[in-house]
């Protein structure tokens, strides 16, 4: 596998003055001295670390991700489709129709209205800028949605008493425009913790006072192996997250750093997080302790670390009993993730799922509690959604269903938000693309589809309290992927999620089939033609 990117990424702003470079390096085959492009190596000789991270100049109005090929995706399935029969419906026409198909799940014992969760949307300003989209958003689809880590720490009208956080506007806000448009059943708003957080007594917070009911513990991601990250734009800002206990780079205390800011050699702190050592007893207590205040669901939200780690975390969950898990696999991304890290460190999703469901089955066949499981890391549609679902059902499950109850995406509904709110900004200044204005219309109520739709329900909200940001967001995951995702359900004649199982998967490639053991196209069901076509 050839890295013809090594030397020169989007994510990074760099490139390559030939097209023709070096297969391992990535560099051109002759590098001379008077060049200005600015490949990797280039780039860093001037800004150094900066040059580990997506652009800074695009942070908060961005999201980032591996542009690796890992060799294993889900396009190395297909979904097999059926022609006679039905399941979780009456084999009839005019009944077996795909938008009855019914696609609700429940993971954790949280209902959901589509297998779906998005987060976690943390301190990071992208989730910040976009969260009134994104909570309404979920709300409306009734999914679940993560509240990331560092929210109250970062939050500049946070107030602490003796260490602990006893007022976050910023998370009040958060809390409240996803439940001011929750039903009440579908979905839910969940708050993740790290070190931090818990330190700074995040838990007893929104659990006493904003009335949240699930609590997710941070012990990682797939995009980076380290803790969370922003980047600081002010200096006082910068020495006021140190004084709060943060990690910040370079330290905003020393006068000459001070004075280098000022000059304008750079133009933003680093903020980081530690990272937490989970031991088992220190858990299991720790989750006995979260539903003691008032946790409803406890999760796990960890990272694509190497096997052992996801059998020990495995093993850990099933002893505390945790609600449900969050597994995510390398290649996805949201704020500030060192490219590095995003392309090449951890396990990418499908093999992080096959594990996964390795140790699920090695508990369920020794008589352990399994814990349910939503796997993230690079999902953007419903074809994918089926695979990962359908992958995780074991000839049924003994009656469970699928190990994999939902999806966590976190780029995808981001990116909904974003290209909404942009064109509608360009409407709003009569600047929209000619093809675009040409195709659906010149005004967010003609090229929004779901826009009467919610305007039934929601009136002159829509557009106004109701972001077209929002909007979008519920047409990316009510319309396209719950309306995609039933399509797939009828294809099989399986009319209920959780009927879909591994027999609705072939592999397309010998990799695929021996990481995950689902049979080749052309082995499947092979000794049966003799049958079917003497019998």
């Amino acid at each position: 596998m050839t890295d013809v990117y090594a030397n020169a990424r989007s994510t990074t702003g760099t490139s390559v003055r030939r097209r023709d470079v070096n297969t391992l390096s990535g560099m051109c085959p002759i590098c001379v001295k008077e060049c200005t492009v600015l490949c990797e190596v280039g780039k860093s000789a001037f800004r150094g670390r900066e040059v580990l991270y997506p652009e800074p100049e695009q942070f908060g109005w961005s999201t980032a991700a591996s542009n690796k090929d890992y060799g294993l995706d889900w396009s190395d399935f297909n979904i097999l489709s059926r022609l006679r029969g039905a399941e979780g419906i009456e084999p009839e026409p005019d009944i077996a129709l795909f938008h009855n198909a019914d696609i609700e799940s429940k993971i954790g014992g949280v209902p959901l209205k589509i297998p779906l969760a998005a987060g976690a949307f943390g301190s990071t300003d992208v989730g910040k800028n976009n969260w009134d989209a994104l909570a309404i958003g979920a709300a409306l689809s009734g999914i679940i949605i993560i509240i990331g880590e560092n929210v109250c720490g970062v939050d500049k009208e946070s107030v602490f008493t003796d260490g602990k956080v006893t007022k976050s506007p910023e998370m009040e806000r958060r809390v409240r425009l996803f439940k001011e448009y929750w039903d009440g059943k579908y979905g839910d708003v969940a708050v993740q913790t790290n070190v931090e957080d818990q330190r700074f007594g995040v838990d007893e917070y929104v659990l006493s006072k904003l009335d949240v009911n699930i609590i997710e513990r941070k012990w990682g991601q797939g995009a980076k192996a380290i803790g969370g990250e922003i980047r600081v734009s002010s200096l006082d800002r910068a020495l006021e997250l140190k004084k709060r206990g943060y990690i910040v780079l370079p330290d905003p205390e020393e006068p000459v750093v001070q004075e280098a800011f000022k000059d304008g050699l750079f133009k933003t702190f680093e903020r980081h997080s530690r990272v937490g050592f989970p031991e088992e007893r220190d858990f299991v207590e720790d989750v006995e302790w979260l539903r003691s205040i008032g946790a409803k669901h406890v999760t796990i939200k960890t990272g694509a670390y190497r096997p052992v780690d996801v059998a020990w975390t495995m093993k850990v969950a099933s002893e505390a009993k945790v609600d449900y898990i969050t597994f995510d696999g390398a290649g996805g991304g949201t704020g500030m993730s060192p490219v590095p890290m995003m392309n090449e460190m951890s396990t990418p999703t499908v093999y992080l799922e096959a594990q996964v469901l390795k140790c699920a089955r090695i508990l369920e066949r020794a008589g352990k509690y399994v814990p349910d499981i939503s796997m993230a890391g690079g999902f953007v549609n419903e074809t994918q959604i089926f695979k990962a679902i359908a992958l995780s059902n074991f000839d049924g499950n003994n009656g469970r269903g699928p190990f994999v109850k939902s999806i966590t995406m976190a780029r995808s509904p981001l990116t909904a938000a974003m290209k909404a709110l942009y064109f509608y900004e360009l409407a709003e200044k009569n600047r929209l693309p000619r093809d675009f204005a040409n195709k659906y219309g010149n005004n967010p109520e003609k090229f929004f589809i779901a826009a009467d739709e919610l305007k039934e329900e929601y009136g002159s909200k829509v557009g106004k309290e109701i972001p077209w940001s929002a909007v979008g967001v519920y047409t990316y995951l009510s319309e396209r992927l719950g309306l995609g995702l039933k399509q797939l359900l009828a294809g099989t004649r399986k009319f209920k999620l959780d009927l879909i199982d591994r027999s609705d998967i072939a592999a397309l490639s010998r990799l695929a089939s021996e990481v995950t053991g689902i049979p080749m196209m052309h082995e499947i069901e092979a000794e049966l033609f003799e049958e079917i076509l003497t019998s």
